[in-house]
């Protein structure tokens, strides 16, 4: 036990915890363990820096352009449209149909933007069979999981065990190599799904609309200034019940013109002022000579405007968002969006009041009013994943054909080794761009790249545990605790081991820091590394019982209205099921020998 083993196992210790508690954000922790290790001298600059070159990264942020191509073009609406309309005949139907065709394109495509196409549909379909939407969101998502197993291109973590891999031991795996396991994975997982999975969700978001389902209208009023009241001619700066209160103006009627209120507008005889606050504040205001309170006022759902020009709908916060880890307030979100935010959801909590200080997080759900002109732009916006709508968006149908054609020369290049995955994905991201499926613009904001920090400084926490001693130090005792039980025990306790942490933090760093254990492991015990690397690049994939496993869980959590005791009762039997088949399956198609 050295000092360079024992600082590497505490930066690993230390960044794990951050991870799990997210104090600070996922990608600064990467930074901070790569920083820790260069100026220690455990790695040297170049080995701390070239993660960011690594052909993991560079792949990663050319299949999240080629992603958003296929996804700007509504390349998969006749698909959608389908769907809808099986979810009008039967739900057994309708949701094998989700999870069949999710699944499917998942293996090609990033699972993330998948979801986001069918989070619209799937809500629209449940309202079709009056079914609460927690029985389709959760299996959309698990579905898109299968699937993303079954191709090198799948997932994001296949993608970084496959360049560990050709970095450690000279040879990355193929895109088809993940197919055998992967079908049998799909398979199974379907059958659970439909047999037992579906069966032990709650139907906790009952059918109704948008507005019924947050619970604002209690705390949304109108107030009207009659004719000789006090505050004519004041500024609304200075009215006291909104100055002096968490009250929040929406917007000012008057003369049948809706206006934006600004601190030096001025009251006018029957002005009538939106705003949304508590109910000890409307208790306060009726209270207050000079004003009155309207008729109890309701907002539409979005099939009736609130207005002539206003629409309701509901957004996700989408993984790696400009508003994760920032409030409302920060982002200024009335100017930016040009929306206001009636309600929040937040990690399972309705928010009504205070909403722009509320720091918001992956997943969280917005109920947003929006000038109908409007909505497109919000649906187009990466930050956010619009689930009220009916029907997806279609932005490039002229498009269509190119985006799939380059899908799937992309993908047949690199099965039949052509070119190297990395330099495929790059070319196709570039067509993307060239034939307009995609702005260059749109293309630089489709790359997650909080994604690309935290990979590319994790990844140098993995040359780290390899280079000091401390993978094998950790291979060591993996081999000595299992003692006779052979390869199949190793192999199932680094299956485990990958998964807990999944569970508990991000997929991606967890498969780089597994990976050179797994692949020290196997040589101290002269076997194939592969078993092991199909073992932890399964596991850091089929994640299911806990909604921060994997981002789809997150994207799916709110608008399903789940509780994280949900996907403990769904997701444990099916990671046990996994398990098992993965420990049963692996050795068949990749000897130890």
């Amino acid at each position: 036990m050295t000092f360079d083993i024992v600082l590497v196992l505490l930066v690993l210790l230390v960044s794990v915890v951050l991870f799990v508690a997210e104090l600070i954000s996922v990608e600064l922790v990467a930074l901070l363990a790569m920083v820790v290790l260069v100026v220690s001298g455990i790695i040297t600059p170049q080995q701390g820096l070239n993660g960011f070159s690594n052909e993991a990264t560079v792949t990663i942020a050319a299949m999240f352009i080629l992603s958003a191509g296929l996804f700007r073009t509504g390349a998969v609406n006749i698909v959608g449209d389908l769907m809808a309309r099986l979810g009008k005949r039967s739900f057994w139907l309708s949701l094998a149909a989700f999870m069949l065709v999710s699944g499917i394109v998942s293996a090609f495509i990033n699972n993330t933007a998948v979801v986001a196409i069918f989070l619209p549909v799937a809500l629209s379909a449940a309202q079709s069979m009056k079914v609460s939407p927690s029985k389709i969101l959760m299996p959309l998502s698990y579905a898109s999981i299968f699937g993303g197993c079954c191709t090198l291109v799948g997932t994001s973590t296949n993608i970084i065990v496959s360049s560990i891999a050709k970095q450690e031991i000279g040879r990355s795996l193929g895109m088809f190599e993940f197919t055998p396991v992967g079908l049998f994975i799909f398979a199974a997982g379907m059958l659970y799904m439909m047999l037992i999975g579906v069966r032990l969700i709650p139907e906790r978001r009952p059918a109704g609309d948008l507005f019924q389902s947050f619970g604002s209208s209690d705390y949304i009023t109108e107030i009207v200034f009659p004719k000789g009241s006090s505050y004519i001619h004041k500024h609304y700066a200075e009215i006291d019940i909104i100055s002096d209160s968490d009250a929040e103006i929406i917007e000012l009627l008057r003369k049948d013109r809706v206006m934006r209120v600004h601190p030096q507008t001025r009251v006018e005889d029957g002005d009538i002022l939106r705003i949304r606050c508590s109910p000890a504040m409307i208790n306060s205001i009726r209270d207050k000579n000079g004003i009155m309170l309207r008729p109890e006022f309701k907002l539409a759902d979005n099939s009736e405007p609130i207005n002539e020009d206003k629409v309701l709908v509901e957004a996700v916060v989408a993984p790696y968002s400009i508003l994760e880890g920032r409030s409302l307030k920060d982002i200024n979100f009335k100017e930016r969006f040009r929306a206001i935010v009636l309600a929040l959801r937040h990690r399972g909590t309705l928010i009504k009041t205070k909403l722009g200080r509320t720091i918001l997080r992956s997943g969280d759900a917005l109920l947003i009013q929006v000038p109908r002109q409007d909505v497109q732009a919000l649906r187009e916006n990466n930050a956010f994943v619009v689930v009220s709508e009916t029907g997806l968006p279609s932005f490039r149908k002229s498009r269509v054909i190119p985006a799939l054609m380059i899908i799937i020369s992309v993908v047949s290049v690199a099965a039949f080794e052509i070119l190297p995955i990395s330099i495929a994905a790059i070319i196709g991201s570039m067509l993307m761009v060239f034939t307009g499926c995609i702005s260059l613009e749109d293309a630089y904001r489709a790359i997650e790249w909080e994604v690309v920090i935290l990979l590319a400084g994790t990844l140098s926490l993995g040359v780290a545990l390899e280079a000091s001693g401390a993978a094998a130090l950790l291979a060591g005792y993996l081999q000595n605790s299992l003692g006779e039980w052979g390869p199949v025990a190793l192999l199932a306790v680094l299956y485990i081991v990958t998964l807990v942490l999944t569970e508990a933090m991000s997929n991606n760093a967890t498969a780089a820091l597994v990976t050179p254990i797994a692949i020290v492991s196997a040589r101290a015990l002269d076997l194939s590394p592969m078993p092991f690397l199909m073992a932890v690049a399964l596991a850091a994939s089929l994640a299911f019982m806990s909604p921060i496993g994997y981002q789809t869980h997150l994207m799916v959590y709110t608008p399903g209205r789940y509780r994280f005791i949900d996907f403990v009762k769904v997701g444990t039997p099916l990671n046990l099921l996994f398990w098992i088949l993965s420990v049963l399956l692996i050795p068949i198609f990749f000897p130890f020998r």
